[in-house]
């Protein structure tokens, strides 16, 4: 129905989210400082969003601080290096899902991990070494 990103620092997030999904962010008129994030067009399968300043400082030593969303990508192995020329690193490298396709995770430059998916159910596991 709805995610929410956390940001020690707003405007980095939202310039790296752009750059790397295409995301569209727009300032709330609300009470809070908050963003809309519109991931897509209305008539596409997809879910919008929210970015909102961190209320409380993260040291780094958590391993996550909320839970994971995972975006759907054309290419989980181009989004991950682009992920990490951007400014993030990765959290789990590229490993195959079984009948449904290849999964990654990153952490932006604010910490926060997310996943990225691309779908591709011909995908079996690799066999292992004799």
């Amino acid at each position: 129905m709805h995610f929410e990103i956390h940001a020690t620092d707003p405007a980095q997030l939202i310039t790296y989210y752009t750059a790397l999904f295409g995301w569209s962010f727009h300032k709330w008129d609300g009470p809070a400082e908050y963003w809309l994030i519109e991931t897509g067009p209305a008539d596409q399968h997809g879910i919008n969003g929210g970015l909102v300043r961190r209320p409380v400082a993260v040291d780094g030593s958590q391993a996550l601080n909320a839970f994971v969303c995972t975006i759907g990508v054309e290419s989980a192995a181009t989004s991950l290096a682009n992920a990490v020329e951007l400014g993030g690193v990765v959290a789990l490298p590229l490993m195959p899902v079984p009948g449904v396709g290849w999964l990654c995770y990153a952490r932006d430059p604010d910490g926060n991990v997310f996943g990225m998916m691309q779908s591709d159910p011909s995908v079996t596991m690799p066999e292992s070494p004799a």
